[in-house]
């Protein structure tokens, strides 16, 4: 990470300098060499954790027995509570007990030889403890954003998964219905019914295609609520009474547009518009503009609350976003150049497969 580098670029040079400025530098050449040298193991905290324990705090021994006291003693060697830290974080658990058993090893090793004090190799334990307990803290909430992260993208899913249901059940009345039209103009006009046959296989065709799409985003376990969804047309609903004000304008041919699109359409809009209710500061209107053209659908929620910073993205916004790449398309969400929040979203018009 290109933090990783700028700390790295901080540390170095920070070593040298009280290496060569500090009176009280035992073995200074050494010291500064230590010191410096073993500031690029932060790079490789994330991705191999316990082996940079290991590195570091042999070195640390290692160059101890040859000083004959603990050594460096360079204030910048503090960085190295980086890699308890990291130990914690994103090691695993053999990981993490190996790691801790080689830095209070090394601490045994310095009262032992008598390197530091017992009072102080206490302290060092103290701090070590809290490191690496915060580490842990970090990666239990990690964790559990993640689970919270599935179980949303899980019932975008399922939501999804009902709209398709809803769809294909469509399709397939569709077909029964014009079956028995045709058998019953069959005797008196052959043409009407292979017009019906045709109908029919158009509808099969489409049903298909989105029985496939089904398949593929049912691939997470468990059943889903298969009860009718919404649709584009319901997007007028959103203008309904309420603070502020929702201005809705739908622009383009909607028809032939697949339920599962419409659906999206409509889910990404509430979404969006319920947001900009609840955290829009001093909003007065949101405007919701759906266009359609030959290829994509376009939505875009825009409102004219009091500007704020950009943060972690919520749920919400998960949600829609995992619904949108789940039917080909993107959505994306920021802060306007003056004031306000804009939602965009592109979806492609085509059912999904």
């Amino acid at each position: 990470m290109w933090r990783d580098w700028v700390l790295l670029a901080a540390l170095v040079p920070t070593a040298v300098l009280e290496g060569v400025l500090r009176q009280d530098v035992n073995w200074r050449v050494l010291s500064v060499v230590v010191a410096a040298g073993l500031v690029p193991t932060l790079l490789w905290r994330r991705t191999h954790p316990l082996l940079m324990v290991a590195v570091v705090f042999g070195v640390l021994v290692l160059s101890s027995l040859v000083a004959g006291a603990e050594f460096p003693n360079q204030n910048v060697l503090v960085y190295v509570l980086l890699l308890p830290f990291a130990l914690f974080r994103w090691g695993s658990g053999r990981e993490a007990v190996l790691g801790a058993a080689i830095m209070l090893g090394k601490l045994g090793v310095s009262v032992a030889l008598g390197y530091m004090r017992l009072g102080d190799a206490l302290g060092g334990v103290v701090i070590l403890v809290a490191v690496m307990a915060v580490g842990a803290a970090f990666r239990y909430r990690a964790r559990a954003r993640t689970r919270e992260l599935d179980q949303v993208k899980l019932l975008e899913r399922e939501r999804l998964a009902r709209d398709l249901h809803d769809t294909v059940a469509h399709h397939v009345s569709a077909m029964a219905i014009r079956a028995q039209a045709g058998i019953a103009t069959a005797a008196a006009d052959p043409d009407a019914a292979v017009d019906a046959l045709k109908v029919i296989d158009a509808e099969a065709a489409r049903a298909l295609d989105e029985m496939r799409g089904m398949v593929r985003i049912l691939r997470a376990e468990g059943p889903a609520d298969l009860s009718p969804g919404p649709r584009l047309a319901d997007v007028e609903r959103l203008a309904a009474k309420g603070r502020p004000s929702v201005d809705v304008q739908v622009v383009g041919d909607a028809d032939g547009l697949p339920s599962p699109v419409g659906a999206a359409v409509f889910r990404l809009a509430q979404e969006a518009v319920t947001n900009a209710r609840r955290h829009a500061r001093h909003a007065t209107r949101i405007e919701v503009h759906v266009l359609i053209d030959d290829t994509n659908v376009h939505v875009r929620v825009t409102d004219d609350g009091a500007p704020h910073p950009a943060g972690p993205h919520g749920y919400g916004l998960t949600g829609m976003v995992e619904r949108a790449n789940l039917l080909g398309g993107t959505c994306e969400a920021g802060p306007n150049a003056d004031r306000g929040w804009t939602v965009s979203a592109v979806l492609p018009k085509g059912a999904p497969t």
